[in-house]
């Protein structure tokens, strides 16, 4: 990763590579940062440890299993506060590759016969959330580390994992959407903009996971109403907060469970669980299994 503190480092130059090349940061890195960066349209992992971005005010905490999407030219910052290592992927699209990728996809294919030289359109929002890699896009990622570990870059290679990864965007999109129908509002700009605050609720609950929850916090947060979050919510994500935070809980239990020797009792206070017979029952409920054996079968 490049130190933006260096003595003569050129940041016009550092950002102006982003729009002209598909670019990918594979690091490892601890206590390291960058207070203001603007990039083209990214996805952001994490492949162990954490990194911590800083969107529109929000500080959204990107961990294993999850990643996050950055529109074109939008602010950021970011920042690894650990000691310990962080393992992270960074995937950069040029604007002409992705806008031409999304623009097949969301298209149908009578359309694409009949324009075989149709110019790249303009790329859609992205809702800046944090979101779960689904097991096909895990795969991709997987591939594309791989690739570049035991043959270094190849461009026509690592061009078409990233055809793929774009598709995998557009499905959150379209998935997106979808959820944006649900609300329950007459104009389209109204439901959208519940979309937006709904996932600004979740993103906070991702935060605190380990924290009481306080409705009136979550609400205020994402300028919601209590009555309104909770209703929303439950339409959109068909859960309630609480509950939602609680399948976050016992993720980040269950993965502490696999990677860590933490005494079990532990682990559920780490991860917001004050009772550690309730925590056993809430994990046995989610996985089958106790948190013991879950460990021992691991």
């Amino acid at each position: 990763m490049p130190d933006h503190t260096q003595p003569g480092f050129d940041e016009a130059q550092h950002f102006n590579q982003f729009k002209k090349h598909n670019i990918i940061f594979h690091a490892e890195s601890g206590n390291s940062y960058c207070d203001d960066h603007v990039g083209c349209l990214s996805i952001k992992t994490v492949l162990r440890g954490e990194e911590t971005y800083g969107v529109d005010g929000r500080q959204l905490p990107v961990r294993r299993g999850q990643f996050l999407l950055l529109n074109n030219e939008q602010r950021y910052s970011c920042r690894i506060s650990s000691q310990e290592k962080a393992r992270t992927l960074s995937v950069f699209f040029k604007n002409e590759f992705a806008s031409a990728v999304l623009s097949d996809a969301l298209h149908d294919e009578d359309y694409l016969l009949d324009n075989p030289a149709m110019e790249a359109g303009t790329m859609p929002e992205f809702f800046q959330t944090l979101r779960p890699v689904t097991p096909d896009m895990d795969r991709q990622l997987s591939g594309l580390v791989h690739l570049l570990e035991t043959e270094g870059y190849n461009e026509a290679m690592t061009d078409e994992y990233l055809v793929f990864l774009l598709g995998n965007l557009v499905d959150a999109h379209r998935s997106d959407m979808k959820r944006t129908g649900l609300v329950k509002a007459l104009k389209a700009g109204t439901r959208k903009e519940i979309y937006k605050r709904l996932c600004i609720a979740k993103d906070v609950l991702h935060t605190a996971h380990g924290d009481d929850i306080d409705l009136r916090k979550v609400g205020a947060a994402a300028g919601l109403s209590v009555p309104q979050l909770v209703r929303h919510f439950k339409t959109v994500f068909h859960t309630t907060p609480y509950r939602y935070l609680t399948g976050i809980r016992l993720q980040q239990a269950a993965d502490l469970l696999q990677r860590t020797e933490e005494p079990v009792q532990e682990i559920a206070w780490t991860c917001g669980f004050e009772n550690p017979a309730a925590f056993s029952r809430a994990f046995k409920s989610a996985y089958g299994v106790q948190p013991t054996r879950f460990r021992a079968d691991g």
